[in-house]
């Protein structure tokens, strides 16, 4: 099965890169600069290009069995690179007729936002409004799209070991701070490739015990 990586130089799709190879998948990454890969490139099918580009996004989907996308903003707080991204594949996947895709977004934008923590629900209505906006956008267009999609959540991202202990769920109350490593998103979404758990669902990434404590909280 082949996998079209989006965000294959970034730290969470950097450990997409290393454990899909590692699980037996081929792996197709669309990047704008191949020099940044940390995988070895050689076990990877590189297609130099921009996510936003109608012909470099056609390109890189045709023949792919699924898509995972794993963009982040970088430091531009304005950035609208997740909307313009969604925009361009959505279309692109539907005529390549590849139908589908795993998205990470981030705990706290959309509808996520009153689940957050008080100082994260604080900074994104001001500081993060415009990113984490375009996040939401972003989401919509693929709510909305057709295609086989499940939208993923996770709270604050760490370079943390691989661990296992985390749990999805349709509701989190955050109590502090929750982290979650990148390279348990990674095992996570990888894992809804193969998966409909989840399809045309969101899922939100914690650790176990921060879900655990919610349920508690809940029941």
């Amino acid at each position: 099965m082949k996998l079209l990586i989006l965000g294959a130089t970034g730290r969470t799709g950097s450990q997409l890169v290393t454990q899909a190879l590692a699980d037996g998948y081929k792996v197709r990454a669309l990047v704008r600069n191949p020099h940044k890969l940390q995988a070895d490139s050689s076990k990877i099918e590189v297609v130099a290009g921009d996510a936003t580009d109608t012909a470099a996004a056609g390109q890189a989907v045709k023949g792919a069995d699924a898509v995972i996308v794993a963009l982040g903003g970088g430091s531009d707080l304005k950035s609208d690179l997740a909307s313009r991204v969604a925009r361009t594949f959505v279309p692109a996947m539907r005529d390549a007729g590849v139908g589908r895709v795993i998205i990470l977004s981030a705990f706290g934008a959309g509808e996520t936002l009153p689940m957050a923590g008080r100082l994260d629900r604080l900074l994104n209505k001001t500081l993060l409004k415009r990113l984490f906006g375009d996040k939401a956008q972003a989401d919509s267009v693929w709510r909305s799209s057709g295609l086989d999609w499940t939208l993923v959540y996770a709270v604050t991202l760490t370079t943390g070991p691989r661990t296992g202990d985390y749990a999805a769920t349709k509701t989190l109350r955050a109590r502090g701070k929750p982290t979650i490593s990148r390279a348990d998103v990674a095992e996570f979404m990888l894992a809804q490739v193969s998966s409909a758990t989840w399809s045309r669902r969101t899922a939100i990434l914690s650790r176990r015990r921060q879900a655990s404590a919610h349920r508690a909280l809940a029941g």
